[in-house]
């Protein structure tokens, strides 16, 4: 009795074994994305982080911040210091409105000897005055120009001077304000943006811990669409060409397999020796090529599933 329980049980591992060919596929592999990585961009306490793993992610989502404030003491210190050098410079224009205000009493005493030479000019003619006199008035009328373009060279000195005062103190105001900018980055990269959407994969930090620049803080992966890395041998590849349209198909249990649209995104360039976990059309296979297809998921493919392409 027991000799025949042993040989219905083998009948049966039998017939289940012819009832599915596990080599009627043309390549198979694994499933994986395009995983990134994110790290800190800045020294500093992790004053908020709450990633968890699972989570789905949209494109610029802040979802960290980096304590930053010696950053931001430090921006706020450089644009005092901005706003300083502006109390520093000088404005020529109260000098020159005194100075020209001086000028127009001069000009104007230069006209009143003008006219007085004018006069005792006309007395010599007349013999009331002297050629003394004359000569006189003249020597004032030529020291009060003398003075005139003395007034006017104080003016174009004043001006001058002022505005090369001014350029030098303004001309710190450049690398302050590159110290703002760089301030302001350091600032920027406090925040922790997620970079893709997708789903987070690993998360390595939590809420209060130290962040260093370059540590990594999590890991995402845009699993929307996946890769499955696939191997073919070299009778196959004249078979495929980038772009073509193949199916894939993945095992669901007993109801069978379940399958995929696909299309080749890749086919190595080079051979590489056959990988231990993959299985060939041809077994016996050393030098095989990798290929990608991508393959939509509607949520039941994961990265390290198992998958098997058969092309059309």
């Amino acid at each position: 009795m027991k000799g025949l329980k042993l040989v219905l049980l083998a009948s049966v591992i039998v017939l289940g074994s012819c009832g599915r060919n596990d080599n009627d596929y043309d390549a198979s592999g694994n499933f994986e994305a395009d995983e990134v990585i994110v790290s800190a961009e800045q020294n500093g306490e992790l004053l908020s982080f709450n990633i968890k793993e699972g989570e789905q992610l949209d494109a610029g989502a802040k979802v960290g911040q980096i304590d930053i404030i010696l950053a931001q003491l430090q921006k706020e210190q450089t644009e005092a210091a901005i706003t300083a050098l502006k109390e520093k410079t000088s404005d020529a224009g109260e000098q020159t409105a005194l100075v020209q205000r001086q000028l127009a009493v001069e000009e104007s005493q230069l006209d009143h000897l003008i006219k007085e030479r004018e006069r005792t000019r006309n007395l010599v003619k007349a013999d009331a005055a002297t050629q003394k006199q004359l000569d006189d008035m003249n020597a004032q009328i030529d020291q009060q120009q003398k003075r005139i373009n003395v007034t006017k060279q104080q003016i174009r000195l004043n001006t001058s001077n002022t505005a090369t005062q001014n350029r030098s103190i303004l001309s710190e105001r450049g690398p302050l304000e590159k110290m703002v900018e760089q301030y302001q980055e350091q600032i920027k990269k406090g925040e922790v943006i997620n970079p893709i959407n997708g789903t987070v994969l690993a998360a390595y930090a939590l809420k209060g811990e130290m962040a260093i620049i370059g540590k990594p803080l999590y890991k995402i992966a845009n699993t929307d669409t996946l890769n499955l890395r696939a191997y073919i041998t070299g009778e196959q590849l004249p078979q495929i060409k980038i772009g073509d349209e193949i199916e894939v198909r993945i095992d669901s249990g007993a109801t069978g397999f379940k399958s995929y649209p696909g299309s080749i995104t890749w086919i190595a360039s080079k051979s590489e020796f056959t990988p231990k976990t993959i299985q060939t059309k041809n077994e016996r296979a050393n030098q095989v090529y990798a290929i990608k297809i991508s393959v939509p998921n509607d949520g039941y493919l994961k990265i390290g599933m198992y998958g098997e392409v058969l092309f059309k």
